[in-house]
């Protein structure tokens, strides 16, 4: 249509949609664990379930819809906590967004540690079953030197 923007303010290009069994609550979770806002409120469905929903984490919108029919997807909770994503979240200050969630109810699923490829990252699990890998970039790693440092991770790891 004419004078009307394909691509709307304010989202990516490629936007995320997370699927919950009840985003009400993960909105709220976010909003602790993460500082998320919310630029408008959720669209629901008249059973009160959400159709869709935003939530912005530093500069990045993210999608958020409650399970319904099979063309939704399905939360991780209702698959035995499986997930085919991961969310990456990028900040200043990973130390400190890190106890935030942890306090706020995220699980450690990896520690928060100094990575062979030059950033301090770790992996949380919310309650709601998604995965978040937080990182702050800490060092320029040159290839050859990340090859070399893999390689000597892989071997410690067996």
């Amino acid at each position: 249509m004419a004078g009307v923007e394909p691509v709307p303010e304010g989202v990516q290009t490629v936007a995320t949609r997370l699927v919950f069994d009840d985003a009400t609550a993960a909105i709220a979770f976010y909003k602790e664990a993460f500082g998320a806002t919310v630029p408008e409120e959720p669209y629901t469905a008249p059973d009160g379930k959400v159709v869709h929903s935003e939530i912005r984490i530093g500069g990045s919108l993210v999608f958020l819809t409650d399970e319904g029919d099979d063309r939704n997807g399905v939360a991780p909770s209702s698959v035995g906590g499986l997930v085919t994503a991961i969310m990456a979240l990028n900040v200043s200050d990973v130390d400190a967004l890190w106890e935030r969630a942890v306090a706020a109810g995220c699980e450690i699923v990896y520690p928060l540690a100094d990575q062979f490829y030059g950033d301090r990252a770790g992996r949380l699990r919310d309650p709601f079953g998604h995965q978040w890998m937080l990182s702050t970039h800490i060092e320029d790693v040159d290839r050859d030197e990340i090859d070399r440092r893999m390689r000597a991770w892989s071997e410690q790891q067996g």
